[in-house]
């Protein structure tokens, strides 16, 4: 299974509205094979403190064990043996048994770090448009250094930061 550049995406919903134009953004992106869903976890916190938690993925169970089993060998690789590799790539393979990679007890770390009334949404999205762009990259020779988004209070902070230089 060949993996495009993938993006861990965490969004606060401090007030949810929810009225389904995420989730129809996220299919006509889909549709248009610009992106992969690899893994999601949503957890609501209801204001009387129960909890509401879906998880999907685009990923057959096959896959998810696939990417699960390379995902623990690279983990594996860099405790830097042999045995880590394989032990990693074992591991990982079982963890992506159940069709997903963020792990069940995720959903309660998630659900202690939001508030009543709020939900919250760690997404892994595989950035399909990105690979032909990242294997010419590597074709040329090129090796990536950072990959960050640039968010526009990115911006703001880089502009009050120049303000009080002057």
């Amino acid at each position: 299974m060949t993996l495009g550049p993938v993006q861990l995406l965490v969004v606060s919903f401090p007030e949810p509205n929810f009225s389904g134009q995420i989730i129809a953004e996220l299919n006509r992106l889909r549709q248009a094979d610009l992106v992969r869903l690899v893994d999601a976890l949503a957890v609501q916190k209801n204001s009387d403190g129960t909890l509401v938690a879906l998880q999907w993925s685009d990923l057959s169970i096959e896959e998810a064990e696939d990417l699960g089993a390379t995902v623990g060998a690279l983990i594996g690789l860099g405790l830097g043996d042999a045995d880590s590799v394989a032990a990693g790539a074992e591991a990982g393979r079982a963890a992506g048994s159940d069709g997903h990679l963020i792990d069940d007890a995720e959903m309660w770390d998630v659900a202690d770090s939001i508030e009543e009334g709020s939900a919250a949404v760690l997404a892994l999205i595989e950035h399909l448009w990105a690979a032909p762009l990242r294997d010419a990259i590597v074709e040329a020779g090129g090796i990536p250094v950072s990959d960050s988004w640039v968010h526009p209070m990115d911006l703001v902070e880089i502009g009050l930061a120049a303000s009080l230089e002057r």
